[in-house]
């Protein structure tokens, strides 16, 4: 389901800068930092405040439009249509992602008990 559809079924409001921001993150491959979000769309539409960029982040994720995660000590977000987690190595610290597949034997045994 698209962001603009979730938005309007919770009723909030659909306003130039919310769309914006739903659609640099749904157009990018892969995770993308708060900082790119936020220079696509002063590109795209000088004069938005960066607080308003990080209000409606956050607005996205409370509507279950996008995830925020913590990659490199870095919070990454990416639209709610990438069904995958991160695993992270406890050793060196890489993070990868992983395919909610891998995970399902997981979840279906946590459910169990």
């Amino acid at each position: 389901m698209s962001c603009v559809t979730t938005l309007k079924k919770k009723g909030l409001k659909l306003t130039p800068q919310r769309i914006l921001v739903a659609d640099v993150i749904h157009g990018a491959t892969g995770h993308i930092i708060a900082g790119e979000i936020i220079g696509q769309v002063q590109a795209k539409m000088p004069g938005v405040n960066k607080s308003t960029i990080y209000r409606t982040l956050d607005i996205l994720e409370e509507a279950g439009c996008v995830y925020k995660s913590e990659l490199d000590n870095e919070f990454v977000y990416h639209h709610n249509d990438e069904g995958h987690h991160h695993l992270k190595c406890k050793q060196c610290g890489k993070t990868m992602d992983c395919d909610e597949a891998i995970l399902a034997p997981l979840q279906r045994a946590l459910m169990k008990n």
